[in-house]
């Protein structure tokens, strides 16, 4: 943020506000996505509580999840002039709407606050009753830090502004009534920043509807294609609105890692509420796609999202169970892409799909723990994995891919194979390939050279997409044309 001094207030109280001003995301939404992880059934409840008022709806959600002001996200060019400001004297007060328990632990943490003014009881602290409480406990000569339309009132009665991410249109107004001490610019939020929030990059892995395409040999026919097209859009669109679900179901854990907690809601960078905005209209869409592929693969994408679901609310934090589910959640995208084109799903296909793709889920787990050691941490957040496991997790996901290697091999022997492919001798080109890109991903995941997802990174890096462009003109190779391969 850039910032700017227009009047010199140095010797006036400096107030400021929490939520969208000290920290850019909004504490009482964040605490209320806690209370929901622990208690989903308290869904259920709000309705009475909003009865309540504010406050009392407040209330009701402090007293039974407390949020954990070192992990929050704070504006940090913002905090620096107050800690610069404390250090010469000047009085510095935090006045929020949030519940006190909340303000009493951000002031706890930072340790610059000389009071705190907070909602409390049936009294919701915003807009003027804010200002009632600053006058009452300050005095009618302060300055004041907020960030939206609500603190007007309180900006008017005010010697001098902060203003922090404000609106063109406000900030105008504001600063035609006060003098302006500090302007910290809201930072515009491009288009980059929500796509990794949509995680377009995760993309890739829809690939994976294409398979029994491929494997059927029907990628010529412009209605297979089609349908295609309309399948990955829908896969793609529910896994972003999943992506973004699931970012705000894990923001306590992902701020406690080091590349996680960079991630846009974690680090505060989007909101929470358009983020539940973006991630509804993408999961409609969706659906609405899905509906013109067929009324199977619509169940086929319910079934995506309800065991995706099941996986982020429960049973990601069980160790391997989780790891099972991520290859069961590759292989329903095969069995989709096999329902879109209605296509039968070789037992053949569904048997390396498991076992190829736990492999690359213990990938994506060892290259956690590879990270967290790195970095000196002994286990996960919010997972129930340590470092200590990587002796198992090494060997486990190893075996998993050569189990994945002997499947294709029996593959090739299959009858149906050998009725399938001209040259079905020629696919053992593609197991070799097999052998040695699995062995590349596991080497690169020691070395901690590995992306957080490895089908990403497969995709991706140079060598591993030569690899697999390899094996898939080998098994090409193997259907289309006959090759005399013994003497």
């Amino acid at each position: 943020m850039e910032e700017g001094s227009v009047v010199q207030t140095s010797n006036l109280p400096l107030v400021v506000d929490l939520d969208g001003t000290l920290t850019p995301t909004d504490t009482l939404l964040e605490s209320l996505v806690r209370l929901l992880k622990r208690s989903p059934w308290s869904v259920l409840r709000l309705p009475l509580w909003l009865m309540r008022g504010r406050a009392g709806f407040k209330e009701a959600i402090a007293s039974r999840v407390t949020l954990d002001a070192e992990n929050i996200p704070y504006c940090t060019p913002l905090l620096e002039y107050l800690r610069a400001e404390k250090s010469r004297g000047r009085e510095i007060v935090l006045a929020t709407a949030a519940h006190h328990t909340t303000a009493q632990g951000v002031a706890r943490h930072l340790g610059i606050f000389d009071k705190v003014l907070s909602t409390h009881g049936g009294n919701n602290l915003k807009g003027r009753a804010k200002l009632q409480a600053i006058q009452a406990q300050v005095g009618e000569a302060f300055v004041y830090a907020g960030d939206c339309n609500a603190d007007l009132p309180i900006w008017q009665q005010a010697q001098a502004a902060i203003l922090v991410g404000v609106a063109h249109r406000t900030a105008a107004q504001v600063r035609r009534e006060v003098p302006i001490e500090r302007e910290y610019p809201k930072q515009a939020r491009s288009m980059a920043v929500w796509l990794r929030a949509l995680r377009v990059h995760q993309w890739i892995k829809n690939l994976l509807l294409f398979v029994p395409l491929l494997t059927t040999f029907e990628f010529t026919r412009m209605d297979k294609l089609a349908s295609m097209a309309l399948a990955f859009a829908a896969f793609s669109l529910a896994a972003s609105a999943t992506y973004i679900v699931n970012d705000l179901w894990d923001l306590e854990s992902d701020r406690a890692h080091p590349r996680k907690r960079l991630r846009p809601f974690a680090s505060g960078a989007l909101p929470i509420l358009q983020g539940l905005l973006v991630a509804g209209i993408a999961l409609v869409s969706a659906l609405g796609l899905a509906s013109v592929v067929s009324q199977g693969f619509l169940g086929m994408l319910v079934t995506y999202l309800v065991l995706t679901s099941f996986y982020s609310w429960v049973i990601k934090e069980y160790v391997l169970m989780d790891v099972l589910m991520l290859s069961l959640l590759y292989t329903i995208r095969i069995l989709a892409g096999s329902v879109a084109i209605s296509a039968i799903t070789s037992s053949w296909l569904l048997a390396f799909s498991a076992f190829i793709f736990l492999s690359l889920a213990l990938v994506k787990r060892c290259a956690e723990l590879v990270s967290l050691k790195d970095a000196g941490a002994g286990a996960t957040r919010g997972r129930d994995y340590r470092v200590s496991d990587l002796v198992v997790l090494w060997p486990l996901g190893v075996g998993a891919a050569l189990c994945a290697v002997v499947v294709f091999g029996l593959f090739i022997s299959a009858p149906e194979t050998q009725a399938r492919y001209a040259t079905p001798q020629m696919l053992w080109f593609v197991a070799i390939g097999l052998v040695y890109w699995m062995a590349r991903l596991w080497i690169k995941t020691s070395r901690g050279e590995m992306h957080d997802d490895p089908v990403v990174y497969a995709l991706k890096n140079r060598g591993s997409r030569l690899t697999v462009l390899a094996m898939i003109a080998a098994a090409m190779a193997a259907h289309f044309f006959t090759w005399e391969l013994y003497p």
